[in-house]
């Protein structure tokens, strides 16, 4: 009995606030002002560029798939497929809605201000141009490394299993 009265109470206090967190994270709705500055933020980094072909790009996805089984009706799926496409113009526009949620969930809306007055800034500019290049060149730099690693890591292989006696 003991025992139970020194582990109710903490059980409690650990229920207590697990429901209290599941309460704040369901009433934490980004604000209007901190969507809007997650908007600025990702018109400012050329995020529309991610997703600004999704449309077009699942629309000849999903007639390709079609031809597949229904080659029969290529000529008419080419023609629906402009027409669907036209009907759906614009849908890209809730990715960057959501996209904007998302931000707006993960910073506060005073940091996304002071992102968007970075981004602004000349070094934030500078980081918008050049980040792509640097990124490019760190892609490369990383899988030249990883070639000339995986050498040394077969290497290493190779000679453990020599000293078993064992070539490879």
């Amino acid at each position: 009995m003991k025992a139970l009265s020194r582990i109710l109470p903490v059980a409690c206090l650990v229920a207590g606030l697990t429901f209290s967190g599941a309460l704040a994270q369901q009433s934490a709705q980004p604000s209007p002002a901190a969507i809007a500055s997650a908007r600025e933020l990702l018109t400012l980094k050329h995020a529309t560029a991610m997703y600004a072909n999704a449309v077009p790009g699942m629309v000849e996805r999903t007639k390709t798939t079609l031809l597949q089984s229904n080659l029969n009706y290529q000529k008419d799926l080419n023609e629906v497929s402009v027409i669907v496409a036209k009907s759906l113009a614009g849908r890209e526009k809730e990715i960057g809605d959501g996209m904007a949620k998302i931000y707006a969930s993960e910073f506060t809306e005073q940091e996304l201000k002071d992102l968007v007055t970075f981004y602004k800034s000349p070094l934030g500019q500078k980081l918008i141009a050049q980040e792509p290049k640097a990124i490019e060149a760190s892609m490369g730099y990383m899988n030249k490394w990883a070639q000339q690693f995986s050498e040394v890591v077969n290497g290493a292989f190779r000679a453990e299993m020599r000293k078993r006696g064992k070539e490879i």
